[in-house]
């Protein structure tokens, strides 16, 4: 593929410009950042207006799950904004319906009534108003190692420095350790131990918070941002038991997880569980119009069948977002996009990547599944000692600057947080592309060595 523009350097300045006149940017020093001027982008590459292509490792934020510009999905939202191009929340509408039955059929269990959101953090907020509603409790367990969203409940659940800025201390939100076998707070040896201690610490945690105050433990089914920390045989399913036992409402965040990303259709189904609330964004229309929302159990969508439910958005269901919904749903299931993940994660993004740490020094672990891979960066194999600190910034960071900039030398647009690079390119990826994204972190990986002891 080829940039479907000639390179126009003084339209990317322009672009530039106008930008750092008037754009302010999230989770950024203003004075500080240099976004690239993109041009276009189709399938799994985009490219800037000097000519540069670039595979896309990022799927944007975890989200272009079957890549840039399908022509199915753009077609639909054509077609939509031709037909209705928006409408109130409260009337029903063909394709809000649509879209909802179509997400319904695919979530586990009885999670079939769906409330929409315009993203995920929205989709949190409503999550855990349901929740505390639901049950007269107002606690919430969320995990460190976890994000959940910018809004204010969402931000106060989230596990990760981006929290600290925001945190009020005042939302009833409690952390603890979830599972994480290679950097074990429980000195765990294997993952049995790793799920044993992680439950027992949660219930320990449930038992000196009051169990009656708590109204709902979130997790995100596998970490995303956070490290894509695949949880160990058992673990979500023991604390489903738990849920059950203290009357506390499971939550699963999928936002990033779900529409394929795993090689599922969620991420929960390898897990054989299913819960309460489930929250998704993201791959359900590929990112193309803003879209989430709240998958609920019968029994909680039963509590407001006489009481009125008080969230509501303007856009909820919004008719763009929900074209765009069925049209990705529908394009995943003619072309197989859910299979595709699955047989590209087994054939060529984990073998590949496991190949690559046996030959590269400053990869501590491989761990993933579908097109859902982190590679944990160390200065040392043996002690595991992270390649930058927890939450670097500045020179303390250049080895991942150093790192990020070899793979956009060789035309890979890295997924990079902290000591950790995300393999996540669109579940549709190519075979050929996803061995070109490997060679170009071959590459960018051996600048990576260069700071190992």
């Amino acid at each position: 593929m080829t940039p479907h523009v000639e390179p126009d350097p003084q339209a990317g300045a322009a672009v530039k410009a106008a930008d750092r006149a008037h754009v302010f940017h999230s989770w950024s020093a203003q004075g500080l950042i240099d976004p690239l001027a993109v041009a276009g982008a189709e399938g799994s590459y985009f490219w800037d207006y000097d000519g540069n292509r670039y595979l896309d490792f990022t799927s944007g934020l975890v989200y272009t799950n079957i890549g840039y510009q399908h022509p199915r999905v753009v077609a639909a939202i054509q077609e939509q904004a031709a037909k209705l191009t928006t409408f109130a929340p409260a009337f029903a509408i063909d394709v809000r319906s649509e879209a909802a039955r179509l997400i319904a059929e695919r979530t586990p269990g009885d999670l079939d009534k769906i409330f929409f959101t315009n993203g995920g953090a929205e989709a949190v907020e409503n999550a855990v108003r349901m929740a505390r509603l639901h049950t007269g409790r107002h606690k919430v367990l969320s995990a460190f190692r976890s994000y959940h969203g910018a809004t204010s409940t969402a931000i106060n659940l989230t596990g990760d420095p981006r929290r600290w800025a925001s945190d009020t201390g005042s939302a009833g939100v409690v952390r603890f350790w979830a599972p994480f076998l290679y950097r074990s707070p429980f000195y765990a040896e294997n993952e049995q131990q790793e799920c044993e201690r992680a439950l027992a610490h949660l219930e320990d945690t449930i038992a000196f918070e009051g169990p009656a105050t708590i109204a709902a433990i979130i997790l995100e089914t596998v970490p995303g941002t956070a490290g894509i920390m695949t949880p160990p045989p058992g673990y979500l399913a023991g604390v489903r038991e738990i849920c059950d036992k203290y009357g506390i409402v499971f939550v699963l965040d999928e936002v990033m997880a779900g529409f394929g990303r795993t090689g599922r259709w969620f991420a929960a189904e390898h897990f054989d569980v299913v819960p309460d609330l489930m929250t998704f964004a993201k791959g359900v229309n590929s990112g193309y119009v803003p879209l989430g929302g709240v998958a609920i159990s019968a029994e909680i969508a039963a509590t407001f069948d006489k009481r009125p439910y008080p969230g509501g958005l303007t856009y909820s269901g919004h008719p763009l977002a929900c074209a765009a919904a069925v049209a990705t749903i529908q394009v995943m299931e003619d072309e197989k996009v859910v299979e595709h993940s699955a047989h590209i994660g087994e054939t060529v993004l984990g073998p590949g990547l496991r190949e690559l740490a046996e030959r590269h020094p400053s990869v501590g672990e491989v761990r993933g599944m579908g097109t859902f891979w982190a590679l944990d960066l160390v200065k040392n194999k043996e002690t595991r000692e992270p390649l930058v600190p927890y939450n670097a910034t500045g020179a303390a960071n250049a080895p991942m600057a150093a790192f990020g900039a070899e793979a956009k030398k060789h035309g890979l647009w890295p997924f990079i947080n902290m000591n950790r690079t995300h393999a996540v390119p669109a579940c549709n990826v190519s075979e050929a592309e996803a061995k070109e994204g490997l060679a170009a972190l071959d590459a960018a990986l051996s600048v990576a060595d260069e700071h190992t002891a």
